[in-house]
């Protein structure tokens, strides 16, 4: 414990250093703006600033994009709730009970409930985080190849399983991702594959290329094709924040650690995400809670339980990404491949050899849950002025900040061309309800598993039962076909119960 306290008292020393304080701050701010501004996705505003962190110290760059990413979860409620107009999909639930207490005359109650939740959601998030990083991945020290592929195989999987649009189109999102990682050189033999005869292609293809294209590019097309539509919003004079009492507090104390703790969880499953921390938990109250008929009209626990989940939810993503490699959102996916762009694998050895680094972006995490509160407070006014900008001058400043992004990679036009291919994929993916998240992380987590299984058959003898017979490797390979399974009966009974609703 004293070793742990003092790691963090040097990480706390380390983000007041100059770049990494300013990385702080200007991760904070660019959160809250892109969790204000809607259709600009928290996971779409951290892959647009990932190219530009490229030149940066390895630390202050996922400092920068770790501040964005706690950020993020808290900057939509202010649309959600003053609005109707949910700046992420992480606040739908929180619109059901903040925008009709909004209604209701209190706006600035509302308010004072999100930046409460997120506060305690963040600090016990935080909490959670640093204790459990170091065991998990000490546990993680004793993985060898099979683990490690099998480790993988999971978090694929439990993207598959939580892929909207169905487990069909999922699975060939994720195959069409592992084939694309699939392009250029193999590093086990050296020989070219499906590189067309084209130099370009003999180097791979550059996941923040798919990335880029299949968020950003294809979100635009998106828009354009709607003839950016959207309705201008009419903002809202005198919007200010109004703190509820400490006797408010205490009376759902109890639904605010339990939903903090539910989000934290949730963000340790691989693929879920603060999305789904922020459903289940609005879900949990709705059907356990000590209010449970009034939710939906506009009470505390209707904002509390979907926020504070959203925001814990970042600190349970972080540990799986730094204690076993593998990210457990949508968002730690790009934050692992900052640490890939910087040569870093982060993983069970990332503690041990990079230890400053680690110790500093668990501080942060810490500061910036505080920063963010403290900058949600006095910056109401000044974010929802951003509603003021038509949809269509977003959507161009997003096109430029994809073409620097992909011409920051290898200063190569091609890139762009590949980017502007990915875009017509990413859009037709939305059209046709394909997920894209399983694309993107299959393009990451592909080379990981296949270098795990070659090696793994290289060491054992090209024995491919070792994934099955090895304790640890199998325990996770049966849970990860329980993983694949769990929804493909879910499908199979509500066709089994419709067929009985038409008998009948």
């Amino acid at each position: 414990m004293l070793e742990l306290a003092a790691n963090l008292g040097s990480g706390f020393v380390n983000c007041f250093e100059p770049l990494n304080l300013l990385a702080l701050v200007l991760g904070i701010i660019v959160g809250l703006l892109v969790g204000v501004l809607p259709g600009l996705t928290l996971v779409m505003g951290v892959i647009l600033v990932l190219p530009f962190t490229y030149k940066m110290d390895v630390t202050a760059s996922i400092v920068l994009l770790t501040a964005m990413y706690v950020s993020g979860t808290y900057g939509g409620a202010f649309t959600s709730i003053l609005f109707r107009i949910p700046g992420e999909p992480i606040h739908v639930p929180l619109l059901w009970d903040g925008y009709a207490m909004a209604r209701a005359g209190q706006p600035s109650k509302a308010l004072g409930w999100t930046l409460v939740a997120a506060l305690v959601g963040g600090v016990l998030s935080w909490f959670i985080m640093v204790l459990l990083t170091k065991p998990v991945a000490a546990i993680a020290l004793k993985f060898s190849t099979p683990e490690y592929f099998a480790i993988v195989m999971f978090g694929l999987a439990s993207v598959i399983a939580l892929g909207r649009g169905g487990l069909a189109n999922a699975f060939i999102s994720l195959s069409l991702g592992l084939l694309i990682a699939s392009v250029g050189t193999d590093a086990i033999y050296g020989s070219y594959r499906f590189t067309l005869g084209l130099p370009l292609l003999a180097d791979g293809i550059e996941f923040l290329v798919v990335m880029v294209g299949a968020y950003g590019v294809g979100e635009v097309l998106s828009r354009l094709e709607r003839g950016f539509a959207s309705k201008q919003v009419e903002t809202k004079a005198g919007a200010n924040t109004e703190l509820p009492s400490l006797a408010e507090i205490n009376s759902v104390k109890g639904m605010l650690i339990r939903s903090s703790l539910l989000g934290n969880i949730i963000g340790i499953v691989p693929g879920a995400g603060a999305t789904i921390a922020s459903f289940v938990s609005y879900g949990v109250e709705s059907q356990f809670g000590r209010r449970k008929e009034q939710m939906g009209s506009g009470i505390a626990e209707g904002i509390v339980a979907p926020q504070s989940a959203a925001t814990a939810s970042v600190g349970g993503a972080l540990i799986p990404l730094l204690a076993l490699g593998l990210p457990g959102s949508g968002a730690t996916a790009v934050i692992l491949g900052a640490f890939m762009l910087h040569g870093v694998q982060p993983g069970p050895q990332v503690l041990i050899t990079s230890a400053d680094m680690v110790y500093t972006i668990f501080a942060s995490l810490l500061l910036g849950v505080f920063l963010m509160c403290l900058l949600g407070y006095f910056a109401i006014k000044p974010l929802v002025r951003i509603l003021d900008f038509p949809e269509a001058v977003v959507s161009a400043f997003v096109m430029i900040l994809c073409f620097v992004g992909a011409m920051s990679i290898r200063g190569n036009l091609a890139d762009l061309w590949l980017m502007i291919g990915f875009g017509f994929i990413g859009y037709l993916f939305e059209r046709f309800r394909f997920p894209i998240a399983p694309l993107v992380l299959g393009v990451i987590l592909g080379p990981i598993a296949e270098e795990s299984f070659m090696n793994a058959m290289i060491s054992f003898g090209n024995d491919w039962t070792v994934f099955f017979t090895r304790p640890i490797a199998g325990t996770i390979m049966a849970i990860t076909m329980i993983t694949l399974l769990l929804p493909v009966i879910a499908s199979l009974r509500e066709k089994r119960a419709a067929r009985s609703a038409q008998r009948g």
